[in-house]
């Protein structure tokens, strides 16, 4: 069960909310697919009834007021004990009735997410699953506001009130067509692609920064061909053999199990490997679907880093 679903949470604050989450009524009325004037009286009709403001612009961007922070914090433990209720009576029906909400990035949405919905749902078919695809630190903080039960992300500082049940070390590498040259290697390093046009990650992608920074470091002189936020498209772009692609194994297993791609590790000690996380809300705010959903991830998780190079 939902609270938002259920109509437990006032329409107000739920658009106070995504408003001081999102920073910006424009996205805020996006998200909710109502027109932004709508969202700006909501809240002006709040911020008179409580007789001040609850938001500042702030180089472009809504940041909350002291009032705004106050009312913010204690909307959280509302919407914290609202939950925990609703998963003590999903509790009551066992695991035939429930929702699970899950924030994960695109490459876990391609794989690792898939194959833990079958075998979830395989075992749970009553149970809702309601899944949101955005970027790590997005995913971890909806975790941690309450809004999601589950996030599988990688490489962020994790939010003090977030539990980390699960972490994975995985290497980077390049995705290289079977037969080319890069394929036949075991290992490359970086060094190894000075003269290839390489394709990144964008900077709202963790991998991105990370690989460039090590570039700088080793002083190989990058070529880049071009840089984006969706794992798929580089994914097709590394069939195609339009470009030098990296990226760890996550959101490559079907194209790996295929063989239509080989993943070849780059080993370069100024390329630590990426860390793939499984968190989690608090134990005791988590539904019996929540911690059965979250066990499966945690083995399918596990399963990846002993798995053996295809």
């Amino acid at each position: 069960m939902d609270p938002y679903r259920l109509g437990l949470v006032a329409t107000r604050i739920h658009y106070f909310q995504l408003v001081a989450r999102l920073g910006s009524i424009r996205q805020a009325a996006l998200a909710l697919n109502v027109a932004p004037s709508s969202v700006s009286r909501i809240l002006r009709q709040l911020e008179e009834e409580l007789g001040t403001p609850l938001f500042e612009r702030v180089r472009q961007r809504l940041k909350l007021t002291s009032a705004g922070e106050l009312l913010l914090y204690h909307a959280r433990i509302s919407l914290s004990e609202l939950n925990r209720a609703c998963n003590e009576i999903n509790d009551l029906h066992g695991l035939h009735r429930g929702t699970v909400s899950v924030a994960i990035v695109e490459s876990v949405a391609r794989g690792l997410m898939p194959s833990a919905l079958e075998a979830f749902w395989s075992r749970h078919p009553a149970i809702t699953v309601d899944i949101k695809v955005m970027g790590s630190q997005q995913a971890a903080n909806a975790v941690s506001d309450g809004e999601c039960d589950l996030a599988v992300v990688f490489d962020i500082r994790v939010p003090r009130t977030v539990r980390r049940i699960a972490t994975a070390s995985l290497p980077l590498g390049v995705l290289a067509l079977p037969g080319g040259e890069m394929a036949k290697r075991t290992e490359l390093k970086l060094f190894d692609l000075a003269n290839e046009r390489v394709i990144l990650s964008d900077s709202s992608l963790t991998l991105g920064s990370s690989v460039e920074e090590a570039f700088n470091r080793s002083l190989v002189d990058l070529s880049r061909r071009s840089r984006t936020n969706s794992i798929g498209l580089m994914v097709d772009l590394a069939k195609r053999n339009l470009g030098t692609v990296l990226q760890t194994r996550v959101g490559v297993e079907q194209e790996l199990g295929e063989g239509t791609l080989k993943f070849v590790p780059l080993v370069d000690s100024r390329l630590p490997p990426r860390k793939l996380m499984l968190l989690s809300r608090s134990e005791k705010e988590m539904s019996d679907a929540a911690s059965a959903l979250g066990k499966l991830l945690e083995q399918a998780i596990d399963r990846m880093v002993h798995a053996p190079a295809p």
